[in-house]
């Protein structure tokens, strides 16, 4: 659930047809006239009533429960499974009338959790922008583990007054709609989005997406400001290539983090350049929803899935002339060629970095 649409298919359409979900804001708390990618309240008020269920929810647990119903419909949840939550600020917007109680992320994910049936406690991922795609990383280590047999992951956040004004008082917020690793961008546009995947260890169809590396590994650079060096990241794709068993020629689609951002995009370039991708198709997606915090990996990956799916790379939308210091093959025009193994990544404050690897396979397993 995106701005762009409440549905996975929604959102694939309007990609393939150049929409953007970013659109002029008047207010959001004190701060007027910026450019997000917001969610009507009536589009999640409308797929909520769909489910069915009276509880009492906020507006972000209503998303998070919209995106994680068609999962535990293909496959209900077992004693042995477990449910993931990713999320960097979860309900605080709940400060402002119900005070922490309400804000608290453990109670949050525990009422989806009980309402969908789950017996396992949950898990929480919050680790800044990373959060996404980390918790589609931690499932899959329990998983090896034998930890759980089967996992749900489920990532959401909303754009509140709170994130907004914390994003401003960084003076890297842009007047426009962001332009990913573009010459001309003024930095960064957020969004609100929920997205969820299902792991597991057997498949019931030929064609699925199987986790062949991954890695997380935190520089410490800074509490905002990513590595000169692009350190993290480079270890994270590095490692998580070790754990695949590829090389950079086997990668056929890079889907950066791509904020907009001076520091964040030039960082990236340098992190891929060293690892040997700069040759290799590479986009952003924050220009079509903007950038939706914790959800903002996950989101991007089932986006990056589809495109392996359809095989079509995805333009980066905003981008016309290079703006780092490294070269990249920044995707400018939709392009139907063979995708078979697509790496995402993600960075985030404090120096966090994480990188996911993921093959298309056209066997059951």
């Amino acid at each position: 659930m995106s701005s762009l649409g409440e549905t996975k298919e929604q959102t694939w359409q309007a990609i393939q047809e150049g929409k953007s979900g970013i659109k002029k804001v008047e207010r959001l708390g004190f701060i007027e006239d910026i450019y997000a990618g917001q969610i009507a309240d009536e589009v999640i008020e409308q797929a909520w009533n769909k489910l069915g269920y009276t509880v009492l929810f906020t507006r972000l647990e209503k998303m998070l429960s919209i995106v994680l119903a068609p999962l535990v419909a293909k496959q209900k949840p077992t004693a042995n499974d477990i449910l993931v939550l990713a999320s960097t600020k979860g309900n605080i917007a709940a400060l402002e009338h119900s005070g922490v109680s309400e804000a608290d992320l453990n109670a949050m994910i525990q009422r989806i959790a009980d309402l969908f049936g789950f017996t396992t406690k949950p898990i929480i991922v919050c680790n800044a922008c990373v959060s996404g795609i980390l918790a589609v990383s931690v499932a899959k280590r329990m998983m090896q583990m034998e930890q759980c047999q089967s996992a749900y992951v489920i990532a959401g956040d909303e754009l509140t007054s709170f994130v907004v004004s914390g994003f401003n008082s960084f003076q890297a917020m842009s007047p426009e709609p962001c332009k990913p690793f573009d010459s001309a961008r003024l930095g960064v546009t957020l969004g609100e989005a929920a997205a969820g995947v299902l792991l597991t260890t057997t498949v019931d169809q030929d064609t699925h997406f199987e986790i062949i590396g991954e890695a997380a590994i935190a520089d410490a650079n800074h509490i905002s400001g990513p590595s000169r060096t692009g350190e993290g990241l480079y270890l994270s794709i590095q490692n998580a290539m070790k754990e695949a068993n590829i090389t950079t020629d086997q990668i056929d689609l890079v889907s950066a983090h791509g904020t907009a951002t001076n520091y964040n995009d030039e960082m990236e370039s340098i992190a891929f350049n060293r690892c040997g991708l700069a040759t290799v198709p590479t986009h952003s997606l924050k220009g079509y929803f903007g950038h939706t915090l914790g959800a903002a990996g996950l989101l991007e990956q089932v986006m990056v899935m589809e495109s392996m799916l359809h095989n079509t790379l995805i333009v980066s939308k905003g981008f016309e002339n290079l703006g780092v210091s490294q070269p990249l093959n920044i995707i400018t025009a939709s392009k139907q060629q063979p995708i078979t193994i697509a790496l995402k990544t993600a960075s985030g404050f404090g120096g966090s970095n994480t990188a996911l690897l993921i093959a298309k396979r056209k066997e059951r397993i």
